[in-house]
């Protein structure tokens, strides 16, 4: 009975005048009666809510993400409107390294995305499919603060958006990052660091991350090990684009995003 009270609240919202976007009724669509999945359903009624409104509290943060994608290096995306493939699969593992949502700090925060773009991202602004991942550690405030951000960096319509809760460690020696999603068994990702001609890495600066408004550079990196097992999808791939950066975005500001 509870995931139909949840689901009637989402109705609610959409019929009081709000606008509920598509992403919002795909991640009220996930509600299940599944003992282990109670936390998910709060988790989804959260974003979909988020999804139907503007944020009232001025939100921002810095974050440092590592990435990767099933495109060759570097990833075509930030200069196209379409990817190498009818696809772009992809890993983010993000640490807030400081932020601000009204009174809650978003500092230490670590969030996980994985999905894939489409083909479609960018002419309709139209993404395939994406599952966003909290930490435990990550309180429901944090959550709360850090969907809009999530939301508005991007600007996509997903058409599959799920929610859900896993541990998330992000590493980094030397010349090589490394994060794993559920211990590894859902996510991971094992990068080393392109070298450049003088052996001290690569940086490539002036490109636009998605809507984020400001970044300190993609460190460019090439996958030793990148794949992903999650909510029904799965794929697998090395020697592929990958990158390090932080970002500066909030939720209500937004840049042209990619291959503007």
């Amino acid at each position: 009975m509870k995931r139909w009270h949840i689901f009637s609240k989402v109705l609610a919202t959409s019929k009081s005048g709000q606008k509920l976007n598509r992403a919002g009724l795909a991640m009220a669509a996930i509600v299940t009666n599944r003992p282990g999945f109670a936390r998910i359903a709060l988790l989804v009624l959260c974003f979909a809510l988020l999804a139907a409104s503007s944020p009232s509290t001025p939100a921002r943060m810095k974050a440092d993400y590592v990435e990767a994608c099933s495109c060759h290096a570097f990833c075509p995306c930030y200069f196209n409107k379409h990817a190498e493939h009818p696809y772009c699969e992809f890993n983010m593992a993000v640490k807030v390294r400081e932020g601000q949502s009204g009174d809650v700090k978003l500092d230490g925060a670590k969030y996980w995305l994985t999905g894939d773009l489409g083909d479609e991202w960018g002419t309709n602004k139209k993404g395939k499919w994406v599952v966003v991942s909290f930490d435990p550690a990550t309180t429901k405030e944090q959550r709360d603060a850090l969907a809009p951000i999530i939301l508005k960096t991007y600007g996509l319509d997903w058409g599959e958006l799920k929610v859900q809760e896993a541990k998330i460690t992000i590493s980094r020696t030397d010349d090589i990052a490394e994060a794993k999603l559920g211990d590894g068994q859902l996510a991971y990702m094992k990068l080393k660091r392109i070298p450049g001609a003088d052996g001290k890495g690569v940086t490539l600066h002036n490109v636009a991350y998605f809507g984020a408004q400001r970044n300190e550079g993609f460190e460019l990196y090439k996958s030793i090990e990148h794949r992903a097992d999650i909510a029904g999808h799965k794929f697998s791939y090395a020697d592929r684009n990958a990158f390090l950066i932080s970002i500066d975005t909030s939720a209500g500001q937004s840049t042209g995003g990619m291959s503007q």
